[in-house]
């Protein structure tokens, strides 16, 4: 019996996470999760798993639940939103209790999650909240491996490519800022998580930048989410300035937007990430971007899933 625990284990690394660990063998899974939605929909899929309902933040009572592990996922983080001290809650001082925990549980192997937006030319607060957690994690000394992927997507995304799909197919007209010609480098997270798991096989240490192996334009990149999901939208260019103040209107309206201002100013951002080979450090296949997104959003259970803001 292999004891593994994941931070934020309700979420979109979590929940791809756990049924590649349980093919492994590992049998004894504790996920902490803040969003009782989400962890309701973990729990419907796999009964067999701990999850516990709690704010790493203000929360105790879940410490205890890092005794005897052998390994520490370190998963969960504020990505989106509009209110800074939500992403000073959530990725540093969750991240800061999570670690004392360890310590005082002697956890001998975590995997740092971080992201590749700490080598970003982007300024906003989740890049400067992720490398502020990204460094508190590592000064823990504990051993570990820390992971910076790219911008994910995959069975029960609930932002980005995921939530944009979703759009996709109940409206008539599809938005694209400006020219959309903005570089990606999206990367599957069935991928990441075998990526996830082989670290934690091996003890793998280090810091390893886990790039999408395709790089390809944002409009392209709806146009493949399009023909993926069969929806009949069309595609119409309109200038940034319209789509930014369209999401300042929007905003006003959300407490929790799904896309914001700031996070279009980083899909515009000329950043280009390292791709290193990833697939044969690991061990793992990397899946052809056109394959990952028809096991996206065609699978017939989990591609009809979407999880909590």
């Amino acid at each position: 019996m292999r004891r593994v625990l994941i931070t934020g284990g309700a979420g979109l690394v979590g929940q791809n996470l756990i049924p590649r660990f349980k093919a492994r063998g590992f049998t004894d899974i504790v996920v902490i999760d803040k969003a009782a939605a989400n962890a309701a929909i973990l729990k419907e899929h796999h009964p067999d798993v701990d999850v516990i309902v709690a704010d790493l933040a203000v929360d105790d009572g879940w410490q205890d639940k890092l005794a005897g592990l052998d390994a520490l996922v370190h998963a969960h983080a504020q990505i989106g939103g509009l209110v800074s001290e939500e992403f000073v809650r959530n990725n540093i001082t969750a991240s800061e209790r999570v670690m004392a925990a360890a310590k005082a549980h002697a956890v001998p192997y975590l995997v740092n999650i971080s992201s590749s937006v700490v080598n970003s030319l982007a300024v906003d607060d989740y890049t400067e909240t992720k490398k502020a957690q990204e460094a508190l994690v590592l000064a823990t000394g504990i051993p570990q491996i820390v992971l910076r992927p790219t911008l994910m997507f995959g069975w029960f995304d609930r932002k980005h490519v995921g939530w944009l799909a979703r759009f996709m197919e109940k409206m008539p007209v599809f938005p694209i800022p400006g020219s959309g010609r903005y570089l990606r480098q999206p990367l599957y997270v069935g991928d990441f998580c075998n990526v996830i798991v082989a670290a934690v096989e091996r003890r793998m240490t280090g810091a390893y930048n886990i790039t999408g192996q395709e790089r390809i334009d944002y409009i392209d990149l709806v146009r493949e989410m399009k023909r993926a999901t069969r929806a009949r939208t069309q595609i119409v260019r309109i200038p940034y300035q319209l789509f930014a103040l369209l999401l300042r209107v929007y905003g006003l309206f959300s407490k929790n937007p799904p896309f914001t201002e700031k996070q279009l100013k980083a899909l515009s951002t000329p950043d280009v990430f390292e791709v290193i080979d990833w697939p044969k450090i690991f061990g793992v296949r990397a899946t052809p971007l056109a394959s990952a997104f028809d096991e996206t959003f065609r699978h017939p259970v989990y591609s009809k899933i979407a999880l909590q803001f």
